[in-house]
């Protein structure tokens, strides 16, 4: 039996809820207009109404025992979208069991939800691994999904699309195979100014005074040695005696000796390891060197051409490098928009261009999600305004509602050792304190000697971290900004602001979402709430594009005729499946509409469910 709060229907004059209310269970309150007494699993609780109205003849309802409340499933489930054949495997799989059990979910989140912490074991933070050789076969990243990868990053600087193809076709299997709900994400090369192929070699150690020369030379055997091709070919018209040359973000400094020809001869001044198509940049007289980067394109031929393969593959996320303007964004959803009429596919900026901070905001708005990547973006600022600039874009992110990825050198060390430094782990720990949605391996995964342990370690500081955040967090936040310029957008923001206030101040196990298009969850998530997001939605596109949301766990579930209808039957299934138990409490809202208000507006409410 589940008691529940009445309904509070909030249309389009609706106010911030004063919340200050719902006190601890069992608190008391006094409110200006009147109090409401509801019975909450045997103890009291009063609100102030005087903000809300009360919808007539709705005095709750009570959830009867699961055998009564069978899984009731559509004929004809909505995927949204002519599915790609690289996904037709997955679908599949989605399709089955919310066919057979009511709904799907990631099987590693549900392992958790029955374990012996419940609610406390679920990770808000996301994490994201970079598939390479070290961890490309069906068995290594079935060993990375087992410790907690939600997203598999392909970089496509490196491999041939039938390499990339067989890494996606290994995640779908994993998908189908094992219940996991793993999404991918490939990341374009971008135009800047890049090293190329070392020679079929992995990487090349550059140590202390050596001569190195880069070149624009074309080599169809083996590179010379102490040589590396550079793909810009006025690179020896532009550099300078005397300039410095920053590789792969400073992991390797040069300074240019001598220009011969097509032939610029440098000298190793900082030692480090060099791998393929690592960025460079150029410093003279202390300050960088950027403006033939400006002239050069965000997106590269070669980039439209893989751009074009993952359409082709069905994969959720494209991540654009070196973003410069918010045009580049909007070009790009346009293209994969009539590329892929019938699903959406996230677009992601990638903010490491000294060029993209002048208009962040208006590239934050355009954009499906943000990727801070440290190490070119280091290169280009000074290194000690790295933090605060990191600290800066989660913040924009958060407030425009936008998904925020922190990625580069992370576990920079564990490419070589076992164990981070305790600098890495001190690093990984703030950005979940200052709550980006995702962070993300590079090197660490792609060829390092321990991608598991990598991921096991960012696993295991992000939980910490966040299990300590919360119970530090007993000041109110300070107020996000509002957002949304429509009354329905109003409406939902001031609702889900609200929804996330009243689950705080109750100590609310969960927050359930209902959402077609999945904003509400989003808009949930931006709150940060101290419980995990249960987000259900019938469309597989929406499910998977909320795996980069913080605390957002995805469902796919086949809604019924109202919110009521849909709370009641989840929580029937949630604890039939061992997920929810007695005694939990859980807030819920929606944006699914009922076929009787389709001619008076969508009905918006929150509600208050304690199980028995």
């Amino acid at each position: 039996m589940a008691n529940t709060l009445p309904v509070y229907d909030v249309r389009c004059a609706w106010q911030v809820t004063d919340v200050s209310a719902f006190a601890d269970r069992g608190g008391l309150s006094n409110g200006r207009v009147g109090l409401r007494l509801c019975n909450l699993g045997g103890s009291k609780l009063r609100g102030n109404s005087s903000l809300v109205s009360r919808s007539g003849g709705r005095n709750g309802a009570c959830v009867g025992g699961s055998r009564a409340l069978t899984p009731i499933t559509k004929s004809v489930l909505k995927t949204e979208y002519e599915t790609p054949a690289g996904v037709e495997a997955d679908v599949t799989r989605l399709e089955r069991a919310v066919t057979e059990r009511g709904f799907e979910v990631d099987s590693r989140i549900e392992e958790e939800l029955k374990g012996e912490g419940g609610f406390r074991n679920v990770r808000r933070t996301k994490l994201i691994a970079t598939i390479g050789p070290s961890c490309c076969s069906y068995e290594q990243m079935e060993a990375l999904a087992s410790s907690g990868v939600n997203i598999a990053r392909l970089n496509m600087c490196h491999g041939t699309h039938e390499w990339h193809r067989q890494v996606i076709k290994n995640c779908r299997r994993l998908n189908a195979e094992k219940g996991y709900g793993i999404v991918v994400m490939i990341d374009t090369e971008g135009s800047e100014i890049h090293m190329g192929d070392l020679g079929g070699v992995s990487s090349a150690k550059a140590e202390d005074g050596e001569e190195w020369c880069f070149t624009i030379r074309k080599f169809n055997g083996p590179l010379p040695a102490y040589t590396l091709p550079v793909n810009y070919e006025g690179f020896a018209e532009d550099v300078q005696v005397g300039d410095e040359l920053v590789v792969d973000g400073g992991m390797v400094r040069f300074e240019v000796l001598e220009k011969v020809g097509p032939d610029v001869k440098c000298k190793c001044t900082d030692p480090g390891i060099l791998l393929p198509c690592a960025n460079l940049n150029l410093w003279r007289d202390g300050y960088l060197v950027r403006e033939k980067n400006v002239t050069l394109p965000t997106i590269s031929s070669k980039d439209w051409v893989d751009i074009d393969f993952g359409i082709s593959e069905g994969v959720d996320f494209i991540a654009v490098s070196f973003v410069k303007s918010p045009d580049v964004i909007k070009h790009l959803k346009s293209y994969v928009a009539a590329r892929s009429p019938d699903r959406s596919i996230g677009v992601i900026a990638k903010i490491e261009d000294a060029n993209s901070l002048r208009c962040l905001d208006d590239i934050i708005r355009v954009s499906d999600g943000v990727m801070v990547a440290r190490g070119d973006l280091g290169a280009q600022i000074p290194l000690e305004q790295v933090p605060s600039v990191q600290e800066a874009i989660i913040d924009a992110c958060r407030k425009l509602n936008r998904p925020v990825i922190v990625a580069s050198q992370l576990l920079e060390s564990m490419i070589e050792y076992p164990t981070p430094t305790r600098a890495e782990v001190a690093d990984v720990s703030n950005a979940v304190r200052q709550q980006a949605d995702a962070l993300m391996l590079s090197g660490e995964s792609a060829m390092g000697l321990h991608p598991q342990k990598a991921v096991e370690v960012l696993r295991g500081v992000s939980v910490r971290m966040e299990h300590w955040s919360r119970e530090e967090s007993h000041h109110e936040k300070p107020p996000l900004p509002e957002i949304s310029t429509s009354d329905t957008g109003r409406t939902s923001e001031q609702i889900c602001n609200s929804a996330t206030q009243i689950a705080n101040k109750l100590g609310a196990d969960a927050i359930l979402v209902y959402t077609r298009r999945g904003y509400m969850a989003s808009l949930i998530s931006r709150n940060r709430p101290d419980c995990p997001i249960f987000a259900f939605t019938e469309s597989r596109n929406v499910m998977r594009c909320m795996d980069l949301q913080w605390g957002v766990v995805p469902f796919q579930f086949a809604f019924r005729k109202d919110l009521e209808s849909n709370l009641l039957q989840s929580l029937a299934l949630l604890k039939a499946h061992c997920m929810v138990r007695s005694g939990n409490l859980v807030v819920a809202v929606s944006d699914v509409s009922s076929a009787s208000q389709s001619g008076t507006g969508v009905l918006q409410s929150i509600q208050v469910h304690v199980l028995s």
